[in-house]
C-alpha cells in the first residue's frame, strides 16, 4: 500500500503529465490546500515532485544514486 507521500508524488506526476500533453490547468491537493498549476509554472511543479521524493525514507538513507568522482 502506498504511503501518503507516494500518493502525492503519483498525483503530482500525473498533473505534470497532463500539463505536458497540453492541459491548460491542473489542480494538486496537499497539506489541506489546492494549488493550480499551468504550463507557466511547470518548474514549480517539478520542484514540488523533487521535494516529495527527497522526503521518502529511501532518499534520506542515501539510497539514491550519487555522482561518482575520482
Amino acid at each position: 500500500m502506498p504511503t501518503e507521500t507516494e500518493t502525492r508524488i503519483a498525483e503530482a506526476e500525473a498533473a505534470l503529465h497532463k500539463l505536458l500533453l497540453g492541459t491548460k490547468v491542473v489542480k494538486v491537493e496537499y497539506d489541506g490546500a489546492t494549488t493550480e498549476f499551468q504550463r507557466a509554472n511547470i518548474t514549480e511543479l517539478r520542484r514540488y515532485i523533487r521535494s516529495l521524493k527527497r522526503s521518502l525514507p529511501d532518499a534520506a538513507s542515501g539510497a539514491a544514486s550519487r555522482k561518482v568522482t575520482f
